[in-house]
Protein backbone atom coordinates (compact mmCIF):
# COMPACT_ATOMS: atom_id res chain seq x y z
CA UNK A 1 0.00 0.00 0.00
CA UNK A 2 1.11 3.27 -0.76
CA UNK A 3 2.76 4.35 2.88
CA UNK A 4 3.21 6.98 5.01
CA UNK A 5 6.05 7.75 5.34
CA UNK A 6 6.79 6.79 1.82
CA UNK A 7 4.63 9.36 0.42
CA UNK A 8 5.37 12.52 2.30
CA UNK A 9 6.35 14.42 -0.44
CA UNK A 10 3.67 12.96 -2.63
CA UNK A 11 1.80 16.38 -2.76
CA UNK A 12 4.51 18.51 -3.70
CA UNK A 13 4.92 15.94 -6.56
CA UNK A 14 1.32 16.00 -7.70
CA UNK A 15 1.55 19.75 -7.88
CA UNK A 16 4.25 19.33 -10.62
CA UNK A 17 1.97 16.98 -12.39
CA UNK A 18 3.59 13.61 -12.15
CA UNK A 19 1.10 11.11 -10.70
CA UNK A 20 2.84 7.89 -10.06
CA UNK A 21 6.39 8.50 -9.30
CA UNK A 22 7.27 9.83 -5.73
CA UNK A 23 10.82 11.37 -4.46
CA UNK A 24 10.90 8.91 -1.80
CA UNK A 25 9.95 5.12 -1.96
CA UNK A 26 6.15 4.02 -2.66
CA UNK A 27 6.24 0.95 -0.51
CA UNK A 28 3.20 -1.59 -0.17
CA UNK A 29 4.53 -2.52 3.38
CA UNK A 30 3.61 -2.81 6.33
CA UNK A 31 0.38 -4.36 6.11
CA UNK A 32 -1.07 -6.82 3.25
CA UNK A 33 -3.30 -4.14 1.34
CA UNK A 34 -1.42 -2.66 -1.82
CA UNK A 35 -1.78 0.86 -3.18
CA UNK A 36 -3.24 2.04 -6.13
CA UNK A 37 0.22 3.50 -7.64
CA UNK A 38 2.58 2.49 -9.22
CA UNK A 39 6.19 2.83 -8.34
CA UNK A 40 6.86 4.44 -11.83
CA UNK A 41 8.94 3.87 -14.49
CA UNK A 42 11.92 2.24 -14.46
CA UNK A 43 12.20 1.60 -11.24
CA UNK A 44 12.45 -1.71 -9.85
CA UNK A 45 11.59 -2.66 -5.58
CA UNK A 46 12.41 -4.99 -3.36
CA UNK A 47 9.89 -5.61 -0.32
CA UNK A 48 11.06 -8.50 2.03
CA UNK A 49 10.85 -9.38 5.23
CA UNK A 50 10.48 -12.70 7.90
CA UNK A 51 7.58 -13.41 9.86
CA UNK A 52 7.04 -15.77 12.69
CA UNK A 53 3.22 -17.63 13.30
CA UNK A 54 1.26 -19.63 15.61
CA UNK A 55 -2.09 -21.35 15.16
CA UNK A 56 -3.78 -23.36 17.43
CA UNK A 57 -6.98 -24.84 15.83
CA UNK A 58 -9.87 -26.05 18.50
CA UNK A 59 -11.89 -28.04 16.33
CA UNK A 60 -8.70 -30.12 16.35
CA UNK A 61 -7.95 -30.81 19.17
CA UNK A 62 -6.02 -27.83 19.95
CA UNK A 63 -3.22 -29.45 16.90
CA UNK A 64 -0.67 -26.51 16.84
CA UNK A 65 1.34 -24.95 13.98
CA UNK A 66 4.65 -22.86 14.48
CA UNK A 67 6.20 -21.35 11.55
CA UNK A 68 8.59 -19.04 10.13
CA UNK A 69 7.59 -17.21 7.00
CA UNK A 70 9.97 -15.46 4.28
CA UNK A 71 7.75 -12.95 1.92
CA UNK A 72 9.28 -10.92 -0.90
CA UNK A 73 7.58 -8.78 -3.76
CA UNK A 74 9.44 -7.34 -6.65
CA UNK A 75 7.37 -4.75 -8.84
CA UNK A 76 8.83 -3.09 -12.07
CA UNK A 77 7.32 0.05 -13.21
CA UNK A 78 7.31 -0.21 -17.48
CA UNK A 79 6.32 1.57 -20.32
CA UNK A 80 3.85 3.91 -18.81
CA UNK A 81 3.68 5.32 -15.35
CA UNK A 82 0.00 3.66 -15.25
CA UNK A 83 1.64 0.39 -15.25
CA UNK A 84 3.31 -1.91 -12.77
CA UNK A 85 4.24 -5.41 -13.45
CA UNK A 86 4.38 -7.38 -9.37
CA UNK A 87 5.50 -10.41 -8.36
CA UNK A 88 4.38 -11.59 -4.56
CA UNK A 89 5.63 -14.82 -2.98
CA UNK A 90 4.69 -16.08 0.54
CA UNK A 91 7.20 -19.04 1.91
CA UNK A 92 6.10 -21.45 4.57
CA UNK A 93 8.28 -23.19 6.91
CA UNK A 94 6.68 -24.69 10.10
CA UNK A 95 6.23 -27.39 12.40
CA UNK A 96 2.25 -29.07 12.98
CA UNK A 97 1.52 -30.77 15.57
CA UNK A 98 -1.45 -33.10 15.56
CA UNK A 99 -3.11 -33.42 18.76
CA UNK A 100 -6.14 -35.97 17.05
CA UNK A 101 -4.19 -38.92 17.34
CA UNK A 102 -2.71 -40.11 21.07
CA UNK A 103 0.48 -39.80 21.24
CA UNK A 104 0.52 -36.50 19.75
CA UNK A 105 2.41 -36.67 16.25
CA UNK A 106 4.86 -33.94 14.66
CA UNK A 107 5.30 -33.36 11.27
CA UNK A 108 7.62 -30.81 9.41
CA UNK A 109 6.17 -28.95 6.35
CA UNK A 110 7.31 -25.89 4.19
CA UNK A 111 5.93 -24.59 0.88
CA UNK A 112 4.46 -21.79 -0.37
CA UNK A 113 1.59 -19.66 0.83
CA UNK A 114 1.27 -17.28 -1.80
CA UNK A 115 2.96 -17.18 -5.28
CA UNK A 116 1.73 -14.47 -7.64
CA UNK A 117 2.38 -12.56 -10.58
CA UNK A 118 0.33 -9.73 -12.26
CA UNK A 119 0.11 -6.66 -14.03
CA UNK A 120 -1.35 -3.15 -11.88
CA UNK A 121 -2.71 -0.53 -14.03
CA UNK A 122 -4.20 2.85 -12.52
CA UNK A 123 -7.71 3.77 -14.09
CA UNK A 124 -8.21 6.36 -12.20
CA UNK A 125 -5.69 9.23 -10.79
CA UNK A 126 -8.01 12.19 -8.66
CA UNK A 127 -3.81 14.09 -8.23
CA UNK A 128 -3.60 14.17 -12.18
CA UNK A 129 -4.81 17.68 -12.22
CA UNK A 130 -2.31 20.19 -10.68
CA UNK A 131 -3.63 21.52 -7.48
CA UNK A 132 -3.04 25.23 -6.41
CA UNK A 133 -1.17 26.04 -2.96
CA UNK A 134 -1.58 28.60 -0.80
CA UNK A 135 1.67 29.88 0.25
CA UNK A 136 -0.16 32.43 2.83
CA UNK A 137 -2.46 29.63 4.09
CA UNK A 138 -1.14 26.16 6.15
CA UNK A 139 -4.66 25.38 6.98
CA UNK A 140 -6.08 26.01 3.11
CA UNK A 141 -3.07 23.22 2.26
CA UNK A 142 -4.26 20.63 4.77
CA UNK A 143 -7.47 20.92 5.99
CA UNK A 144 -10.05 18.43 4.70
CA UNK A 145 -11.99 19.03 1.32
CA UNK A 146 -14.52 17.51 -0.62
CA UNK A 147 -11.99 16.35 -3.00
CA UNK A 148 -9.68 14.41 -1.04
CA UNK A 149 -12.99 11.51 -0.21
CA UNK A 150 -12.04 10.70 -4.75
CA UNK A 151 -9.70 7.94 -4.46
CA UNK A 152 -7.21 6.78 -6.98
CA UNK A 153 -8.29 3.19 -7.91
CA UNK A 154 -6.58 0.23 -10.14
CA UNK A 155 -6.96 -3.10 -10.80
CA UNK A 156 -4.31 -5.88 -10.91
CA UNK A 157 -4.83 -8.92 -12.88
CA UNK A 158 -3.01 -11.98 -12.54
CA UNK A 159 -2.62 -16.18 -11.74
CA UNK A 160 -1.62 -17.97 -8.42
CA UNK A 161 1.03 -21.03 -9.47
CA UNK A 162 0.83 -23.67 -7.33
CA UNK A 163 4.67 -25.04 -7.76
CA UNK A 164 4.63 -28.31 -5.78
CA UNK A 165 2.27 -30.98 -6.17
CA UNK A 166 1.43 -31.84 -2.81
CA UNK A 167 1.42 -28.50 -1.48
CA UNK A 168 0.97 -28.88 2.13
CA UNK A 169 -1.52 -25.93 2.22
CA UNK A 170 -3.83 -26.06 0.15
CA UNK A 171 -5.75 -23.10 -1.06
CA UNK A 172 -3.79 -21.35 1.63
CA UNK A 173 -5.62 -24.10 4.27
CA UNK A 174 -2.40 -24.50 7.26
CA UNK A 175 -4.46 -26.99 8.46
CA UNK A 176 -5.40 -28.46 4.94
CA UNK A 177 -3.50 -31.96 5.31
CA UNK A 178 -5.01 -32.68 8.93
CA UNK A 179 -8.01 -34.98 8.59
CA UNK A 180 -10.11 -36.06 11.83
CA UNK A 181 -10.89 -38.86 13.11
CA UNK A 182 -14.03 -40.86 12.53
CA UNK A 183 -15.68 -39.62 15.24
CA UNK A 184 -14.97 -35.66 13.77
CA UNK A 185 -17.26 -37.25 10.53
CA UNK A 186 -14.38 -37.15 7.65
CA UNK A 187 -12.08 -40.32 8.44
CA UNK A 188 -10.40 -41.04 5.00
CA UNK A 189 -10.93 -37.28 3.26
CA UNK A 190 -7.16 -36.24 1.73
CA UNK A 191 -6.71 -32.86 1.50
CA UNK A 192 -7.68 -30.72 -1.03
CA UNK A 193 -6.24 -30.65 -3.87
CA UNK A 194 -5.36 -26.97 -5.80
CA UNK A 195 -5.40 -25.93 -9.26
CA UNK A 196 -1.74 -25.59 -10.64
CA UNK A 197 -2.46 -21.78 -12.03
CA UNK A 198 -5.55 -19.53 -10.73
CA UNK A 199 -6.58 -15.95 -11.58
CA UNK A 200 -6.69 -13.05 -9.35
CA UNK A 201 -8.15 -9.97 -9.67
CA UNK A 202 -7.87 -6.78 -6.92
CA UNK A 203 -10.05 -3.35 -7.13
CA UNK A 204 -7.94 -0.93 -4.95
CA UNK A 205 -8.92 2.68 -3.94
CA UNK A 206 -6.13 5.47 -2.02
CA UNK A 207 -7.68 8.23 -0.57
CA UNK A 208 -5.20 11.20 0.86
CA UNK A 209 -6.97 13.53 3.18
CA UNK A 210 -6.19 16.45 5.93
CA UNK A 211 -2.20 16.17 4.82
CA UNK A 212 -1.12 13.43 6.97
CA UNK A 213 -3.49 10.29 6.45
CA UNK A 214 -3.90 7.65 3.89
CA UNK A 215 -6.73 5.62 3.36
CA UNK A 216 -6.49 2.25 1.51
CA UNK A 217 -9.24 -0.23 0.17
CA UNK A 218 -8.72 -3.74 -1.46
CA UNK A 219 -11.16 -5.75 -2.84
CA UNK A 220 -9.95 -9.69 -4.19
CA UNK A 221 -11.46 -12.02 -6.15
CA UNK A 222 -8.58 -14.68 -5.56
CA UNK A 223 -8.64 -18.72 -7.11
CA UNK A 224 -10.84 -17.80 -9.84
CA UNK A 225 -11.42 -21.05 -11.96
CA UNK A 226 -11.26 -22.98 -9.20
CA UNK A 227 -13.41 -25.59 -6.81
CA UNK A 228 -13.05 -22.79 -4.16
CA UNK A 229 -13.17 -19.18 -4.74
CA UNK A 230 -12.46 -16.65 -2.21
CA UNK A 231 -13.14 -13.40 -1.75
CA UNK A 232 -11.48 -10.57 0.25
CA UNK A 233 -11.38 -7.48 1.48
CA UNK A 234 -8.22 -5.10 3.03
CA UNK A 235 -8.74 -2.03 4.45
CA UNK A 236 -5.87 0.31 5.67
CA UNK A 237 -5.55 3.26 7.76
CA UNK A 238 -1.87 4.90 7.71
CA UNK A 239 -0.86 8.66 9.62
CA UNK A 240 2.45 10.00 9.24
CA UNK A 241 3.79 11.39 12.67
CA UNK A 242 6.56 13.07 11.58
CA UNK A 243 8.84 13.21 8.20
CA UNK A 244 10.59 10.02 8.94
CA UNK A 245 7.88 7.79 11.00
CA UNK A 246 4.50 6.10 9.98
CA UNK A 247 2.14 4.47 11.92
CA UNK A 248 -0.97 1.91 10.52
CA UNK A 249 -3.99 -0.09 11.31
CA UNK A 250 -5.14 -2.92 9.50
CA UNK A 251 -8.04 -5.13 9.02
CA UNK A 252 -8.50 -7.66 6.27
CA UNK A 253 -11.70 -10.58 5.98
CA UNK A 254 -11.45 -13.55 4.24
CA UNK A 255 -14.78 -15.35 3.16
CA UNK A 256 -14.58 -19.13 1.25
CA UNK A 257 -15.97 -22.90 1.25
CA UNK A 258 -12.64 -23.92 3.17
CA UNK A 259 -11.59 -20.96 5.19
CA UNK A 260 -13.58 -17.62 6.67
CA UNK A 261 -11.52 -15.38 8.89
CA UNK A 262 -11.24 -11.87 10.21
CA UNK A 263 -7.66 -10.40 11.15
CA UNK A 264 -6.43 -7.18 12.47
CA UNK A 265 -2.91 -5.91 12.23
CA UNK A 266 -1.15 -2.43 13.18
CA UNK A 267 2.49 -1.61 12.97
CA UNK A 268 5.25 0.93 11.98
CA UNK A 269 6.90 2.35 9.75
CA UNK A 270 10.54 4.15 9.31
CA UNK A 271 12.11 6.04 6.28
CA UNK A 272 15.72 4.93 6.74
CA UNK A 273 16.79 6.66 3.16
CA UNK A 274 14.87 7.56 0.24
CA UNK A 275 15.24 4.63 -1.15
CA UNK A 276 14.95 2.13 1.96
CA UNK A 277 11.96 2.29 4.26
CA UNK A 278 12.54 -0.38 7.14
CA UNK A 279 9.00 -1.62 9.23
CA UNK A 280 7.31 -3.98 11.60
CA UNK A 281 3.85 -5.25 12.13
CA UNK A 282 2.22 -7.29 14.78
CA UNK A 283 -1.32 -8.61 14.54
CA UNK A 284 -3.74 -11.68 15.59
CA UNK A 285 -7.58 -13.02 14.18
CA UNK A 286 -11.05 -13.07 16.12
CA UNK A 287 -11.69 -17.03 16.21
CA UNK A 288 -10.31 -20.23 17.47
CA UNK A 289 -10.61 -22.54 14.57
CA UNK A 290 -8.32 -21.23 14.57
CA UNK A 291 -6.30 -19.15 16.07
CA UNK A 292 -3.68 -16.93 15.11
CA UNK A 293 -0.84 -14.33 16.09
CA UNK A 294 1.94 -13.38 14.52
CA UNK A 295 4.29 -10.76 14.30
CA UNK A 296 7.19 -9.65 11.32
CA UNK A 297 9.67 -7.24 10.47
CA UNK A 298 10.36 -6.50 6.49
CA UNK A 299 12.85 -3.96 4.37
CA UNK A 300 11.60 -2.27 1.31
CA UNK A 301 14.89 -1.06 -1.13
CA UNK A 302 14.52 0.54 -4.49
CA UNK A 303 16.68 0.90 -7.19
CA UNK A 304 15.56 4.24 -9.04
CA UNK A 305 16.36 4.70 -12.56
CA UNK A 306 13.53 7.12 -13.09
CA UNK A 307 13.74 10.32 -15.47
CA UNK A 308 11.22 12.96 -15.54
CA UNK A 309 10.21 14.57 -18.65
CA UNK A 310 8.77 18.33 -19.21
CA UNK A 311 5.59 17.89 -20.97
CA UNK A 312 6.98 21.26 -22.75
CA UNK A 313 10.11 19.53 -23.25
CA UNK A 314 8.21 16.15 -24.73
CA UNK A 315 6.43 18.29 -27.09
CA UNK A 316 9.37 20.13 -28.25
CA UNK A 317 11.14 16.90 -28.98
CA UNK A 318 8.18 15.23 -30.47
CA UNK A 319 7.89 18.31 -32.99
CA UNK A 320 11.78 18.06 -33.98
CA UNK A 321 11.58 14.43 -34.34
CA UNK A 322 8.29 15.42 -37.22
CA UNK A 323 10.79 17.77 -38.62
CA UNK A 324 13.59 15.77 -38.81
CA UNK A 325 11.40 13.25 -40.76
CA UNK A 326 10.01 16.18 -42.49
CA UNK A 327 13.69 17.42 -43.91
CA UNK A 328 15.04 14.04 -44.39
CA UNK A 329 11.76 12.85 -46.96
CA UNK A 330 12.31 16.41 -48.70
CA UNK A 331 15.96 15.41 -49.26
CA UNK A 332 15.01 12.05 -50.03
CA UNK A 333 12.39 13.27 -52.62
CA UNK A 334 15.08 15.81 -53.72
CA UNK A 335 18.10 13.05 -54.56
CA UNK A 336 15.34 11.33 -56.28
CA UNK A 337 14.71 14.03 -58.84
CA UNK A 338 18.30 14.98 -59.52
CA UNK A 339 18.86 11.50 -60.22
CA UNK A 340 16.00 11.54 -63.14
CA UNK A 341 17.39 14.69 -64.21
CA UNK A 342 20.61 13.39 -65.00
CA UNK A 343 19.54 10.37 -66.65
CA UNK A 344 17.61 12.04 -68.78
CA UNK A 345 20.81 14.64 -69.19
CA UNK A 346 22.84 11.63 -70.86
CA UNK A 347 20.00 10.19 -72.98
CA UNK A 348 20.15 13.75 -74.54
Amino acid sequence: MYRLPSFILFFLVCFLGFGQYTDQINSNRPGASIGAFSVGTRVIQFEAGAEYRSYKHKAYNNSKINGNIGFFSLRYGFLKEQLELTYEGVYQMDQLENRLALPALNYEREGFLQNFLGIKYLVFDPFRREQEIDVYSWKANNGFKLRDLIPAVSITLGANAVLKQDNPYPYGNVFGNLSNPVFFGNLGRGPEKEPVVSGRATLATQSHFLGTWVFVTNFTYNRILTDFPEMNYILTLTHTINPLWSVYLETQGYASDIYTDQIFRTGAAYLLTDDIQLEATIGANTKDTPSLFFMNAGVSYRLDFHKDIDPEQKAEEKALRKEEKSMKKGAKKAEKANRKRDRRAKRN
